[in-house]
This record gives structure tokens, C-alpha cells and sequence, in this order.
């Protein structure tokens, strides 16, 4: 017992209680590449779609930090040699991009959506060249850009020169562009204009701007210019598979910190017949613990047994906490899952502390419904109306009848 208690109380150290991102730098050790976000993070992807919760802000905060860079380059090995900077996202930065209340201030003095990423390009490019530019204001700069066409252009040259003699690329990304506008309409307008930025910089190889959008931002009427299609053409989507969500909390159980570390580490090495790699401060899997396979299932059966009860009617624990997870599109966000297994972790401890597996099965049932409380919150957030919906059918058991 005392080794399982010691199990349970790794996983709860293991798995943060907060699994939002808000612009933070992610720790190394928690850095984890599924085989579809690839793609996604590859110099030359410039809009990546994803739902709340799938990891848009954790990639913009790790592309902007070089550490993370180097970790992210042994998968995806361009990054190594791409400088980063940012262009809008969660965490404020009035030097490098204008918040909602500059954006407001600057489109009622006229300035089009379009206009004002111009200036925030020039301001990336400038700081990348070490070139002053006007930038007492978001006012003063926009303005400028707006009667210097001709001087961007120059800047855009100077930095691809610079880019091809040191044989470098320069990315700039733009996240969370749900919070430039107080309503709808303002963002749509403001993310057309970005797009459209971005479609022109296509015409720089070594320069190139990446885009983090919901899936229902690109859904509306972001795309209605010329030549949209190009962009849409090369859009990308953070989809996470069951084995990636697996996958991602070994990478977590792994790098718990001090003892709690090697508890873990020691089912994955029992499992495997090795340890994980070990990779500067931090541990990698094998592709064994990354795929779905008897190595990845046997690792969760270690965990929370092999049935979601007391025998196989109930189901099977590795994909039942999944597949309660999934929305509609039959998609398990990061966050959600995570949420549920340190959440049945706290519950098994404090029910059933005497279970012979860290996670009950009835515990996994509550830490399931609590993750999708989350869920509902989030996407209440965004739609309001959701609640409307939502009341009439409390207490209703589905599926059922069309007429009830």
C-alpha cells in the first residue's frame, strides 16, 4: 500500500493544477511534440486552427523562448537556426504589439486593421535589424508606416539579406487575437487585416508570420480578400489522438519533480525494461510510450487497472477516460485530459485509499465529470448562450427520445 500511496501522491505532484497556458514559458520537461503538431510548428505553416485547451498558447510561448527552441529542434530541426518574435498574444507587451485598447484607439483615429500590423512588422523587423524607427506610439508608428511604404520595403530587403548571408530565418507569431477587440466584428476585422499581412510576407522566404486561431474564428469571415485560399491552403490543425494524450502524461509523469520523479520513472523503466532518456534537465520517452501499443496500455494499467469496474462490461480504463472526454467532433483536449487524471488522483486518495491501483475507477468517473465542468466553463466563455441551451436538459438522461 505504501507504494502505491507513494504512486498516487507522484501523480498529483506531477500534473499542475492549473493546465491553462497564459503566456508563460513551459518547462522543458514538459515539452511534448504529437506527430500531427509537427507539421503545425514547421517554419512554413502559417495558420494553425485548434479549439480551446489544444495547446495554441503553450507552442506560442515555447517558439518564443530559444531554450525551447533547441529542445523543439531535435524534432523539427529548421527551429534551431529561426529566430522568434512576437506579434500579438497573451502576455502584454505594448513595445512589440498594440492591446485592445490601443487597437480601439488606433482604429478610431482611422487606421485600418491592416495599417496597424504593418507597423507592428516594422517594429519586429527594426528591433531584428537594431534600425530606430518611429515608435514613441502605437499612433506615431502606424502613422509612420502609413506615409512609408517605401521605408518597410526596405526593411523587409535588409532583413532577407541578413537572413540569407547568415543562412537564419525570422518568424513572427500572433496568438489569443480573441482578446484585440471587445466584440466579433472588431476581431474578424482585425484578423483579416493580419492575414492579409501575412499572405503579402510569402513573398520573403526567410521571413514568415504564424498564426494560432479557434477553429471557429476561421469558420466566419476572416477569409473574404483576394488570394485567401493560398493561406488556407497551408492552414494546420492541433489534433490531439488518444496515444498522444497518453503520451503526454508520461512525458508530465516522468519529469515530476525530486523523488516523485523516480517513482514514476521506475513503472516506465518496469514497463519498457529502460528509463526514459535523459535529455539536458529534463527526460524524453521512447516511441513505445508515444504510440498506442501494449507498452502505453500496460503503463495506464499500472495506474488504474484494467477495467472500469469488476470486469470487462464497464469498459477499459485507457480509452474510457478519453472517450467520456471527447466533444462532438470526437476531439479530447490536453487540458481536459490532465485535468481528469489529477483530478481522480486527489478523489482515489480520498475515497478509496486503500485501492490496490493510484487511480480508482469510480474516481476516474469524477475526475472525467469535473474536467468537463472545465469544459462547459470554457466554452460558456465564448457563448453565453450555451447556458440557454444547456438548462432545459439538466437531469436528462441521453440518449432519448426525440419528443422528450
Amino acid at each position: 500500500m505504501n507504494e502505491v500511496i507513494q504512486r498516487r501522491s507522484a501523480i498529483i505532484a506531477a500534473l499542475p493544477p492549473e493546465t491553462a497556458n497564459f503566456g508563460e514559458t513551459p518547462e522543458a520537461g514538459r515539452v511534448y511534440v504529437p506527430p500531427a503538431h509537427k507539421k503545425a510548428l514547421h517554419f512554413h505553416s502559417s495558420v494553425v486552427v485548434g479549439s480551446r485547451g489544444v495547446g495554441k498558447s503553450f507552442w506560442t510561448a515555447a517558439l518564443r523562448d530559444q531554450r525551447i527552441r533547441s529542445v523543439l529542434a531535435t524534432s523539427i530541426p529548421e527551429l534551431e537556426a529561426t529566430d522568434v518574435h512576437g506579434g500579438f498574444g497573451l502576455k502584454p507587451d505594448i513595445s512589440a504589439y498594440p492591446d485592445r485598447d490601443v487597437f480601439a484607439e488606433l482604429i478610431k483615429n482611422g487606421h485600418s486593421p491592416y495599417q496597424i500590423w504593418r507597423a507592428v512588422l516594422a517594429r519586429g523587423l527594426s528591433k531584428f535589424l537594431d534600425r530606430p524607427i518611429r515608435s514613441g506610439s502605437w499612433l506615431e508608428t502606424t502613422a509612420w508606416v502609413g506615409s512609408n511604404a517605401e521605408q518597410l520595403s526596405h526593411l523587409l530587403r535588409e532583413t532577407s539579406e541578413r537572413l540569407s548571408k547568415e543562412n537564419r530565418r525570422w518568424m513572427i507569431v500572433f496568438d489569443a487575437l480573441d482578446r484585440c477587440a471587445n466584440d466579433w466584428h472588431g476581431i474578424d476585422a482585425i484578423v483579416r487585416g493580419l492575414l492579409q499581412v501575412i499572405l503579402e510576407l510569402k513573398s520573403h522566404p526567410a521571413i514568415h508570420g504564424k498564426v494560432f486561431l479557434r477553429d471557429d474564428q476561421l469558420e466566419r469571415t476572416v477569409t473574404d480578400f483576394p488570394d485567401a485560399s493560398k493561406l488556407l491552403a497551408n492552414q494546420t490543425k492541433l489534433d490531439w489522438q488518444p496515444h498522444d494524450l497518453h503520451g503526454l502524461l508520461w512525458q508530465h509523469l516522468c519529469n515530476a519533480p525530486d523523488h516523485h520523479g523516480e517513482v514514476l520513472r521506475s513503472i516506465y523503466a518496469e514497463v519498457l525494461n529502460h528509463p526514459p532518456s535523459q535529455v539536458g534537465d529534463g527526460w524524453r520517452l521512447d516511441d513505445a510510450a508515444k504510440r498506442e501499443g501494449k507498452g502505453q496500455r500496460t503503463l495506464f494499467e499500472i495506474l488504474a487497472g484494467e477495467w472500469m469496474g469488476k470486469d470487462r462490461r464497464r469498459g477499459v480504463p485507457y480509452s474510457w477516460a478519453v472517450g467520456h472526454l471527447a466533444d462532438a467532433r470526437g476531439q479530447t483536449s490536453p487540458r481536459s485530459f490532465l485535468a481528469a487524471i489529477r483530478a481522480a488522483a486527489e478523489d482515489s486518495g480520498e475515497r478509496y485509499p486503500e485501492h490496490e491501483k493510484p487511480l480508482h475507477y469510480e474516481s476516474i468517473k469524477r475526475g472525467v465529470q469535473a474536467a468537463s465542468r472545465i469544459r462547459v466553463n470554457e466554452i460558456t466563455e465564448d457563448h453565453p448562450w450555451i447556458q440557454n441551451v444547456l438548462a432545459p436538459l439538466k437531469g436528462l438522461t441521453v440518449p432519448t427520445d426525440f419528443e422528450e
